[in-house]
């Protein structure tokens, strides 16, 4: 029998041997872990506050900033001014939050929170960003920085869209 190999083709994109089985396994098992403690956490608010974890978050942002902007709360919670928008009107037809008119420029729309919307974020349960921005800021940043390198290897090879970097975890 021959132990004869065949010939690497020119120009073929070369990719590292697989892990063994049982890293891929352990990772895997680690992010489920992790997405069961994000959507825990995401049951629990909607259960406790009866209101969706965006939308917590977004109303606790404003509770600590109160006549931010719509575009300063999408910078807040790093998204789209358009998802920031309709979290904004869910609080608002709820209620929750009222839009008021700038002082100084009547086009500016402000946002304060309601009463209705500080007795919901007295009985959710924090951390009101979630549980998985909260752990990431408590991490170390050279932790944090080999975390986003590896976390951008792994979004390469899933050839992921980009632009669900800006979605909120409650929403997926």
């Amino acid at each position: 029998m021959s132990s004869h190999k065949p010939a690497k083709r020119v120009g073929a994109r070369t990719r590292p041997a697989a892990p063994p089985p049982d890293a891929t396994h352990s990772v895997l098992r680690r992010f489920r872990v992790v997405f069961n403690a994000v959507k825990s956490h995401f049951r629990a608010i909607e259960r406790k506050a009866e209101i969706g974890g965006a939308q917590l978050w977004a109303l606790s942002v404003i509770a600590s900033s109160p006549g931010l902007t719509v575009s300063d709360l999408a910078r807040a919670m790093d998204i789209r001014q358009s998802t920031a928008s309709n979290l904004v009107k869910g609080l608002i037809q709820r209620e929750l939050v009222a839009p008021v008119r700038g002082e100084q420029d009547r086009r500016t729309t402000l946002l304060t929170i309601q009463p209705a919307g500080r007795s919901i974020l007295r009985r959710a349960p924090g951390p009101f960003s979630g549980v998985l921005p909260d752990a990431l800021s408590r991490l170390d940043p050279q932790v944090l920085a080999r975390l986003d390198a590896d976390l951008g290897r792994l979004i390469a090879e899933l050839e992921a869209d980009p632009k669900a970097e800006q979605t909120p975890l409650a929403d997926l």
